[in-house]
């Protein structure tokens, strides 16, 4: 039985390198990762000032220049390099989506399915603030950075209490079509690479003073927003997939508890496995909706098995 589950963890940290990995773009930029649902996501804004094949961007820093462009161009936060270093460049929405891509090889500038796709993936998993599903704004957010808000469950309070998903969002402010900075501090937005019409196109947001991830529908292609990028290739937390619709798990990654809902009258025997193959959680079979405790647990990676009547499942569980 242990070598068994030595042997799952040995695909499970496979599974893990692959997921949790570092990101060059062609300047040299290092990007650490982020595993969201089936998504892989950069943890940093973009900060590349050539496309991937080597092409150079424009850096327009006159703000009629800007405003009148219809092809790729960059800048960086009042034309001033420091802001480059925290919150990556700014770009147009003709730079996004450029066919020499904007991204690393073998990422992406986001479509507006990809972004709803991760915002999906977060509200139906239990990352809204206080039971509210659509409340995904903190859980988005980085720990720090964001102008100050009084009220609960607005990104800009409670602060260190932000970012259970790991994406880690920075209020990097905006160019806007006539070339003027504003926002820094108090609002974050990001391309897509979907346009809505001629001449405008979706992007999201996330601002100090709301709890929500909005998105926008028509703003001006010579807007300048940030880029965060994503992986071409998706995975599974579940590594056996035969037996994955029977029960949702959620969050993951987890802080103190996950819940367990078991499917279609499905009931189980849970037992969760450190690294070395020891049960650390055993519980006998249960049914319905579970909230399990993990709060004693060492940060890491675990081996969560699920065995049922005929069947038996394998998830990869991340305890933050």
């Amino acid at each position: 039985m242990k070598k068994t589950i030595l042997l799952i963890f040995g695909i499970v940290f496979l599974l893990i390198n692959n997921q949790a990995q570092t990101v060059t773009d062609y300047d040299g930029n290092s990007y650490n990762t982020v595993t969201i649902g089936t998504q892989i996501w950069l943890k940093e804004n973009l900060n590349a000032t050539h496309y991937n094949n080597g092409e150079m961007l424009p850096n327009v820093t006159n703000g009629s220049e800007w405003s009148s462009l219809n092809s790729g161009a960059y800048c960086e936060y009042e034309n001033n390099s420091d802001y480059s270093v925290i919150y990556g460049k700014i770009y147009n929405w003709y730079a996004a989506v450029d066919s020499r891509n904007l991204c690393p090889t073998s990422w992406h500038v986001p479509t507006n399915d990809d972004w709803i796709i991760l915002t999906g993936y977060l509200i139906n998993n239990g990352y809204g603030f206080d039971g509210l599903p659509n409340n995904i704004g903190k859980s988005m957010a980085a720990t720090s950075g964001w102008t100050p808000s009084s009220i609960a469950g607005q990104v800009g309070n409670d602060q260190t209490s932000n970012n259970s998903s790991g994406f880690t969002a920075l209020p990097g402010g905006y160019r806007s079509n006539y070339g003027t900075f504003s926002s820094v501090g108090g609002y974050g937005y990001w391309w897509t690479s979907t346009e809505f019409n001629a001449g405008c196109s979706y992007d999201w947001g996330i601002a100090y003073n709301s709890g929500l991830v909005t998105s926008y529908f028509c703003s001006g292609n010579p807007n300048g927003f940030s880029v965060r990028c994503v992986s071409d290739s998706t995975v599974s937390h579940v590594i056996d997939n035969e037996f994955g619709n029977y029960y949702q798990i959620y969050p993951n990654p987890a802080k103190n508890r996950i819940h367990i809902d078991f499917r279609e009258s499905k009931s189980a025997k849970i037992q969760v496995f450190n690294t070395v193959g020891q049960c650390v959680i055993c519980m006998e079979k249960i049914s319905g909706t579970n909230l399990i405790d993990i709060s004693s647990l060492s940060d890491g990676i675990y081996l969560l098995k699920l065995t049922g009547k005929g069947w038996e499942s394998h998830y990869i569980l991340s305890k933050d």
